[in-house]
């Protein structure tokens, strides 16, 4: 059985959710420290000249330290206004009306944790796409976790704590995880590629790895579903992966 942990992004790109669909059991990672200019509260569109450009929602200023699950929401901007209007630039997309309820909805919770509205696009996002999803949130699985000297070790131990035999990561912060570690605790380590397949999108020259909402407002369900069938799963081992 296989679980993956990551930390909560907003709306973030399809290889997450090829993740999540790809493993028995998503937990989101909330208690690692916030970084700013990361993807917990922000994440990238097409522009109105067919460029990247990012959405945001706003927090309030917080010490260096401070976990994500203790990040709030600023209240000081209109800042949904200003992201439905930056998604005008789809207005011709053929899957605006469904993909623009979405993000209104999810936008319109009432909650004031960054962590809580990251989570939140995450899910209403697998119940439009029909990924089935058992997840859990780190803070509240009261979990014994072992002191932690090294960053592959939080992955390691929450999965041998809820019970699990392989633990799936994506390609980044490979050169994080030592192998033999895991193989110690008879966990199988995996690396979940997924392939970026190119899609019609509002610009000229196609610009990979946007937010989901890009790939949603282009591309029908059944396409996504199809997109998420294409990943490659390798292992790390003394001589590179495999």
């Amino acid at each position: 059985m296989k679980i993956a942990i990551m930390q909560p992004y907003l709306f973030p790109y399809i290889g997450y959710f090829s993740l999540i669909k790809n493993t028995d059991h998503f937990v989101f990672f909330d208690t690692p420290q916030y970084i700013r200019k990361g993807w917990i509260n922000r994440n990238r569109i097409i522009g109105a000249t067919g460029e990247a450009v990012f959405f945001t929602i706003p927090v309030q200023k917080a010490k260096r330290e401070t976990p994500i699950n203790k990040i709030m929401i600023s209240q000081n901007e209109n800042w949904k206004m200003k992201i439905l209007g930056q998604l005008n630039v789809y207005k011709r997309a053929p899957y605006y009306n469904e993909v623009i309820q979405l993000v209104n909805d999810t936008l319109g919770i009432q909650t004031s944790s960054i962590s809580d509205m990251a989570i939140a696009s995450i899910v209403k996002t697998c119940e439009y796409l029909g990924i089935h999803m058992k997840s859990d949130v780190f803070s509240e699985m009261n979990l014994r976790i072992p002191n932690v000297n090294a960053p592959d070790e939080w992955a390691l131990y929450i999965t041998k704590e809820s019970g699990y035999d392989t633990y799936v990561n994506p390609p980044g912060g490979r050169s994080f995880f030592d192998p033999e570690k895991y193989k110690k605790h008879n966990i199988d380590l995996q690396f979940l590629e997924q392939e970026i397949v190119p899609y019609r999108q509002k610009g000229k020259e196609f610009i990979p790895a946007l937010s989901i909402i890009d790939v949603m407002m282009f591309c029908s369900k059944d396409q996504i579903a199809s997109m998420l069938r294409q990943y490659q799963i390798r292992r790390k081992n003394e001589n590179g992966y495999q």
